[in-house]
């Protein structure tokens, strides 16, 4: 219930600042993204496979260089052996949001981002047959990304770019509980519609 006020207060702010923009370019942008996941480190013992992903993000830019986006991703990665048994798939889903500082290269239609956020993410283990056989519940994370906006045309953008997102959750598994800390960098590959 917290969450759901404090992110309505912040919208109803966010689109209330709409008027301290300072040039008349596009401020909305929809972001679908994808590409590959690689772990940073084991997950409590087992070796991931690299994965791959997709996000698709919401964007409002309410300064000129500064705006906020907010979103869902989904990732998998598998598992030849691990804690859960054998041939799994560890998948985390959820939401993204944070604040983004875009600025141009020079006189170039080629911009740099650079991104900071939360997640609100959950992981789900699948067995062989695709049945889940433990969740470990929504909780928060964050992310840190950067890449670069590439003008392809009239309000459209390619979006090469590198994420790192850190989760700490955790699942029970035989009445024990196992601490799930999933660090991984994905390199992505997105396109951006402005709006």
């Amino acid at each position: 219930m917290k969450t759901k006020a404090f992110l309505s207060i912040a919208l109803v702010i966010l689109f209330s600042i709409n008027t301290l923009a300072q040039d008349n370019s596009k401020c909305y942008g929809f972001e679908l993204s994808t590409g590959a996941s690689v772990a940073a480190k084991k997950l409590e013992g087992s070796t991931l496979n690299p994965g791959f992903g997709f996000e698709g993000i919401f964007h409002y830019r309410f300064m000129p260089h500064i705006g906020v986006y907010a979103g869902w991703g989904w990732n998998k990665f598998g598992a030849d052996y691990s804690f859960a048994g054998n041939d799994v798939c560890f998948e985390e889903t959820g939401y993204v949001f944070g604040l983004q500082f875009k600025h141009p290269i020079g006189q170039s239609k080629t911009s740099y981002y650079l991104r900071a956020g939360g997640l609100n993410n959950h992981i789900e283990i699948e067995n062989s047959d695709g049945d889940i056989t433990h969740d470990s519940g929504h909780g928060l994370g964050w992310q840190l990304a950067g890449g670069f906006d590439f003008k392809l045309g009239k309000n459209w953008s390619l979006t090469p770019g590198v994420k790192f997102n850190s989760l700490n959750r955790e699942v029970e598994n035989e009445g024990v509980n196992v601490p799930l800390n999933l660090n991984y960098l994905q390199l992505r590959i997105g396109l951006l519609k402005k709006f």
